[in-house]
């Protein structure tokens, strides 16, 4: 039976979505013997990654750590551990992960405002402000980087928009976070989250998250219990923060030295050097695929560099391509979603994904198919 050989997976070049392709040190990492998750070495590397991360959020945020579960558990330990029943939440809905956010707001028996934007098209501030004087929300959430879409949406004018009105900014930074700058103080970002596996190039399975000074307060000072008992912050910071760690559960210890490896990778190359490595093999990849008649699907001021959404060429049939790329030359790109499904692609170009060999591979490729 094929679950009595040896497992042995074909080496992809993951050009979709997510995940990324992993760098040969992390997969050495995750390697290395375990310690008990409150061994004295593995409290010392929690904080090394503590400091990390908040290098790389560009924060100084004490509550800094990683959820141990994925990015969607990272927008619900934002969500769930800031709002209560009762509390007024306005959400910034353009594509399939502010719809997510909705739900969650819904779940925690939160009042919910709702702000669109047409898929392919960032959040209109205008429209924010409109939706803000009708409402007093006690969060405002949004999506950075929507991966549904390949829309990268400014957050400056949307933050100041926001605490004027009294609110806490909530971001979704899964698909930017080491890929495009993002700066959680200067931007005033009460809460945010990420996961590991897109611009990071760590295996999926962990979110990191910070929270602000203000945000931990709203946290400690609940008048109801958290809905879910794992993600309650409540406890969870005391296990990742303090002189005595309190045992809250057991973290996934490979998965943290892979995450550990992942920054030290991102730290070394550097975040204004890994951000133009991005653009430069955006670049390059637009210069192609125009070549072969793709359209972008999103304006070149809000377009992400990382999760290259465009539309495919009329009479090219989606699955069908897509399906000769992964099985005849070992390339993955991703299909679109929702309204967009069978009409885009949703290519990725992140982290150590993001590299001249895999755009001409991918290229050349779709020359020969087309």
């Amino acid at each position: 039976m094929p679950y009595q050989q040896e497992l042995n997976t074909s080496s992809r070049v993951l050009m979709g979505p997510g995940p990324s392709n992993v760098h040969p040190r992390v997969l050495k990492a995750m390697a290395t013997p375990l310690v008990g998750h409150l061994d004295p070495e593995f409290i010392a590397i929690m904080d090394e990654i503590k400091e990390m991360l908040q290098l790389t959020f560009q924060t100084q945020n004490q509550l800094t750590f990683t959820v141990s579960a994925p990015g969607s558990a990272g927008m619900e330990t934002c969500l769930v551990n800031l709002l209560e029943p009762g509390d007024e939440a306005l959400v910034c809905i353009n594509g399939v992960f502010g719809s997510r956010m909705a739900d969650i707001v819904g779940r925690c028996g939160a009042r919910l405002t709702q702000v669109h934007a047409p898929w392919g098209e960032p959040i209109n501030p205008q429209l924010l402000k409109d939706a803000l004087e009708t409402c007093s929300p006690k969060i405002v959430a949004i999506v950075h980087a929507e991966t549904s879409t390949g829309v990268l949406q400014p957050l400056e004018e949307i933050s100041k928009l926001v605490h004027d009105a009294g609110a806490m900014l909530v971001v979704d930074a899964v698909t930017s976070f080491c890929g495009v700058d993002l700066k959680v103080d200067d931007w005033g970002i009460d809460a945010i989250y990420t996961g590991t596996q897109k611009c990071l190039s760590a295996p999926p399975g962990l979110s990191p998250v910070s929270f602000s000074q203000k945000a931990v307060e709203t946290i400690l000072n609940r008048k109801s219990k958290v809905q879910s008992w794992f993600l309650d912050l409540s406890m969870v910071m005391n296990y990742w923060s303090g002189a005595k760690r309190a045992y809250h559960h057991t973290a996934p210890v490979s998965a943290i030295y892979a995450l550990r490896e992942s920054l030290r990778l991102v730290l070394e190359e550097g975040l204004e050097a890994r951000f133009k490595r991005h653009k430069a093999n955006h670049e390059l990849l637009k210069t192609g695929l125009e070549e072969l008649g793709f359209e972008f699907l999103v304006k070149p001021e809000y377009r992400l560099p990382q999760l290259n959404a465009v539309k495919l060429p009329e009479g090219l049939n989606d699955a069908e391509i897509r399906g000769r790329l992964l099985h005849e030359y070992n390339i993955e790109v991703g299909a679109g979603l929702g309204e967009f499904a069978g009409k885009i692609w949703r290519i990725g170009l992140m982290g150590e994904s993001s590299q001249p060999n895999f755009v001409n591979s991918l290229l050349s490729a779709l020359k020969t198919i087309l």
